[in-house]
């Protein structure tokens, strides 16, 4: 058995997987493949549809918030957010937490002054700053919710009256949450609600049109609204996936039922590490992931026997980020309480036979 512990892409629910690879054969009886099907046709149409009304059931949105299925990853958020929402001589604020808040911070840079609120850095992100103010004039304020990389996650939101804008590619709707306090939202698909190729972008829509930068269409959130996330052929396959996904994640009970077992998961790792001393968590204990666990070994000699056993035993992606070392147990919404748990009965037996 393969148990996928990868960050992204990552894993999905069989499923989703077994009715996309049905999909792929034949959509819906219409003798047609999902990948050649017309973005126009009344088809797709009720597929975009049903993926925006089931985003907006889930995270229970006001009347104010659009959702929009857009190209790309989480990283061309870095830039369409400042490029819409910060005009030219205005600040936003930014909390630095690891890599994808240092290069949201670089890409708002083009476009306006950054206020650093906080930063981890001193400590090689394995905490979450929480000592800082956000000026009262800055335009919003950006988190990061999860650090996927570093194994870090917001627990507490900045108390600030600014709209506040998070990344929230690696714990989309994988917890409870007020989504409405928020003035945009933004997460790659590939970690918690599809394949990689799509994003999914939450934003109220009183945030927009008070910048008087010239924008191209295809950069401008008030066209994607307009268009209905179709102002070009949207990633039809991708955004089908994501459907899928989040019926899925409504069937199961939503955001309420899928909470405590994310929250299991965690707990299950997280005492084994803190309980077998040849492996050592990295993260500070009240800002650890729920959704990405990140550790390193004592004897750092015995990193290479350990992914031996993992390989050997089917737990797959359990090598960190290259720019960390070390493990990461990402532990997604779609991943079993039972994968865990093997990974932590291998744990044991591999800190009783080397620790």
């Amino acid at each position: 058995m393969v148990h996928n512990f990868n960050s992204g892409p990552s894993i999905l629910p069989k499923v989703v997987y077994e009715q996309a690879a049905q999909a792929i054969a034949d959509f819906n009886g219409t003798g047609l493949s999902i990948l050649e099907l017309g973005h126009r046709t009344s088809h797709f149409q009720a597929v975009m549809d049903e993926a925006v009304a089931l985003v907006k059931e889930l995270m229970q949105l006001d009347a104010n918030k659009e959702v929009l299925f857009l190209h790309g990853g989480a990283s061309t958020q870095f830039f369409q957010v400042p490029f819409n929402l910060l005009p030219q001589g205005k600040k936003a604020a930014y909390l630095d937490c690891g890599m994808w808040g240092t290069k949201a911070i670089k890409d708002a840079k083009l476009y306006g002054d950054v206020q650093v609120l906080g930063s981890s850095k001193d400590k090689n992100y394995t905490y979450i700053p929480n000592n800082y103010t956000v000026d009262a004039d800055a335009v919003y304020c950006h988190i990061t919710s999860n650090n996927t990389v570093e194994g870090t996650q917001q627990h507490e939101w900045p108390d600030t009256q600014v709209p506040l804008i998070s990344d929230m590619s690696s714990d989309i709707l994988s917890r409870q949450l007020d989504f409405n306090r928020f003035g945009l939202i933004y997460a790659g698909a590939q970690k918690n609600i599809g394949a990689a190729g799509v994003n999914l972008v939450v934003v109220d829509k009183n945030m927009l049109g008070h910048n008087d930068r010239s924008m191209p269409p295809m950069l401008d959130y008030r066209q994607h609204i307009a268009n209905g996330s179709m102002l070009n052929t949207p990633p039809v396959f991708a955004v089908y996936v994501c459907m899928l996904t989040l019926r899925w994640l409504k069937e199961m009970g939503g955001i309420a039922a899928i909470e405590p077992i994310n929250q299991a998961k965690a707990d299950l790792l997280y005492q084994a590490l803190d309980r077998l001393p040849v492996f050592t968590p990295t993260v500070a204990k009240e800002d650890r992931s729920l959704m990405n666990a990140v550790w390193i070994m004592e004897d750092a000699t015995l990193e290479a026997l350990f992914l031996e056993q993992c390989k050997k035993e089917g737990m797959i992606g359990i090598k960190g980020h290259r720019s960390v070392g070390g493990f990461r147990a990402s532990m997604y919404n779609a991943m079993p309480l039972s994968s865990v748990q093997a990974l932590v009965q291998l744990m044991e037996h591999f800190a009783h036979t080397h620790g």
